[in-house]
């Protein structure tokens, strides 16, 4: 019988370490982006710590259509400040916001398929933000979404 309970503990540590943390996902929540004509709603992931802005999207393999991560400062960052794609597989767009939800930069990054994070290239904001919202590549141009537009980011910031 100990055998058996050891063997099921060994197996119940393995399994917590064979998802790494990095695989897992953040709560879901909905943001509401306005290009003045229409709004479209983007399923989103929320990374509100650092660790969580850090791990990002890495280790993707995709990403649903209508789906992104939002990432959330408590005060606005510098616009250069940047985002990388390191240990990133997927192409992603990425919309700079500032805290009364307009839209003040957007990029767009392929994945970093470097060894090495010094390898990957960086995206600066070019402009000071509150948040940052990734969506997969070609999100904002197939919806119309350009800089100064907005997304309500009425429910994670303060106005």
């Amino acid at each position: 019988m100990l055998a058996r309970v050891r063997d099921c503990g060994v197996w119940a540590l393995c399994a917590l370490f064979a998802v790494p943390a990095w695989a897992e996902t953040l709560p879901g929540q909905t943001v509401t982006l306005d290009d003045g004509r229409h709004e479209h709603t983007l399923h989103v992931e929320v990374a509100r710590t650092a660790s969580e802005r850090a791990r990002g999207l890495m280790e993707r393999e995709s990403l649903a259509e209508n789906a992104g991560m939002l990432f959330l400062y408590d005060r606005e960052q510098p616009g250069s400040n940047a985002y990388w794609m390191y240990r990133t597989r997927i192409p992603l767009d990425i919309a700079f916001i500032g805290g009364d939800g307009v839209i003040r930069s957007l990029r767009t990054m392929p994945p970093c398929h470097a060894t090495s994070s010094r390898d990957c290239p960086v995206y600066p904001a070019g402009a000071p933000f509150r948040a940052a919202l990734e969506a997969n590549a070609g999100y904002f141009d197939a919806h119309d979404l350009a800089v100064g537009d907005r997304i309500d980011l009425s429910a994670w910031l303060a106005p």
